[in-house]
């Protein structure tokens, strides 16, 4: 089994691994239980990041003077990316590193 994202393969299992999960996991279901496996810990990591983005944002979205905040999942995170002072973690962690470094 491999599994891949967007064509690119991450990694395989072999059949000797799929033979050593099918001694706890049913062979009938292995390939729909991997599968709903994978599906959980990609929905779940999105349902915490969307936690922590809407609990880190709502005050900032109300110092920012924004009225109306989405219902949506989807609409609020565009809300939110849509803010200037919006910074995704990789431009936190850079302006952190600099802050450290004393390069701001």
């Amino acid at each position: 089994m491999k599994i891949s994202v967007d064509g690119q393969e991450l990694f395989e299992l072999t059949e000797t691994q799929k033979k050593v999960i099918c001694n706890d996991i049913p062979t009938e279901i292995i390939d729909e239980d991997l599968k709903r496996r994978l599906h959980y810990i990609l929905d779940h990591k999105y349902k915490q990041c969307m936690k922590r983005l809407k609990d880190s944002w709502m005050e900032k979205l109300e110092e920012n003077g924004i009225t109306s905040i989405p219902l949506n999942d989807d609409a609020f995170a565009n809300l939110v990316f849509a803010q200037p002072n919006y910074k995704n973690r990789s431009k936190r962690n850079l302006e952190e590193e600099r802050a450290l470094n004393g390069n701001q």
